[in-house]
């Protein structure tokens, strides 16, 4: 699955009793709609060809591809194909470490103020096995809180990051229901003007939501007043 709980998608072309598989250029597609420029930087494009080479795939034209000879052969290539494709769309995460970062370390220093127990980069496994990472679990006398923070400069990767964390809060639903004083918190960044109301609407389904320019609201949703 891409970051934000999207399928993958893997293409098997037959030539000549010979196969081609490829993403037909939708794994770097993806990760170039997330930049606000709809292009690659040049580290980008450097860590583009180093997953490519450390898993022997072809880049062509923007294309994720490679050849196989053989039917027994497919299945695997196929895999690979695939994990190269989650391998590129990873590197999503280096667009939002700068502002990830800055935001959680105001949070940090808020939730220090205002004396709310936490941890920071807390890994929990979901129902699919896949491992989710939340910016902040707190603690306090009623409940225990999985922060997450939705911050992006970007227009049109606001819906990205609200799938994303849709997805995360969905996988790990099911820590709700072995900890019942476990509450699904979703902050959003709103200093920049990116998010639309289905937005905000998509993550309510899941979680509780919060606005960093409202801080005394957060500071309920996590005590539970």
């Amino acid at each position: 699955m891409y970051p934000d709980g999207d399928m993958v998608d893997v293409f098997v072309v037959e030539r000549t009793g010979n196969f081609i598989v490829t993403d037909h250029g939708e794994g770097l597609s993806w990760l170039r709609s997330q930049s606000l420029s709809g292009r690659l930087t040049q580290n980008q494009r450097r860590l583009v060809e180093y997953v490519c080479m450390t898993l022997g795939i072809e880049l062509f034209r923007g294309q994720l591809l490679l050849r196989c000879e053989r039917l027994e052969e497919l299945s695997e290539v196929v895999h690979r194909i695939g994990q190269s494709v989650v391998r590129v769309s990873d590197l999503w995460f280096t667009l939002r470490t700068r502002a990830i970062a800055t935001l959680a370390d105001e949070v940090n220093e808020w939730l220090s103020d205002k004396h709310i127990t936490f941890d920071r980069s807390v890994r929990h496994s979901g129902r699919s096995g896949l491992s989710w990472t939340v910016d902040f679990q707190t603690f306090t006398s009623d409940r225990t809180s999985l922060v997450y923070l939705l911050t992006t400069g970007s227009r049109s990767a606001a819906r990205r990051v609200a799938e994303h964390v849709t997805a995360g809060r969905t996988d790990l639903n099911h820590l709700k229901v072995s900890q019942p004083h476990t509450e699904f918190v979703s902050l959003f960044d709103d200093t920049f003007d990116v998010w639309h109301n289905e937005d905000f609407r998509l993550v309510e389904e899941v979680s509780s939501v919060a606005f960093w320019s409202n801080p005394d609201e957060f500071e309920r949703v996590l005590i539970a007043t």
